[in-house]
């Protein structure tokens, strides 16, 4: 290990790649209903809470990482809501917003309750509430045992 600091844990920006970015808007925009705070035909930004959440082109993402397009990887994105109760609605929404329903809500041996959603483009999203991890005014989700 090296001498110093511990390195700063941080996670500035999670670029999703997307076959059609209109779709990609809808999902995002009408079943989370977030706003971009910047966006172009084939790329936008969504302002997160300590990061920023892109949708961009699939193929253009992959000519920008000098990689193959590929099928998202086994990747799982989390949106904590405040209580139990939430879950199932925004699983509804994300789902009319043209998700797909991976798995219903339900409650998981660890506790708390979640559901998985697909967006357009198949990149998995749990939504869960979890009564040990607090969330601020902010947004922001603290990990406590």
């Amino acid at each position: 290990m090296a001498d110093g600091p511990p390195a700063l844990q941080s996670l500035a920006v999670v670029t999703l790649g997307t076959a059609d970015a209109a779709r990609s808007r809808r999902f995002y925009g009408e079943g989370f209903g977030w706003r971009p705070v910047f966006e172009q035909a084939d790329i936008a930004f969504y302002q997160m809470n300590g990061f920023v959440l892109g949708i961009w082109d699939r193929a253009a993402l992959a000519e920008d990482m000098q990689r193959p397009d590929a099928a998202p990887g086994a990747v799982a994105l989390a949106h904590n809501v405040a209580t139990q109760d939430a879950v199932i609605p925004l699983l509804d929404r994300l789902v009319a917003a043209g998700g797909t329903l991976l798995r219903p809500a339900d409650a998981p041996p660890h506790g708390g309750f979640r559901g998985y959603v697909a967006d357009p483009d198949g990149h998995a999203w749990e939504i869960a509430w979890n009564p040990a991890w607090p969330i601020d005014d902010a947004g922001h989700v603290t990990f406590r045992l």
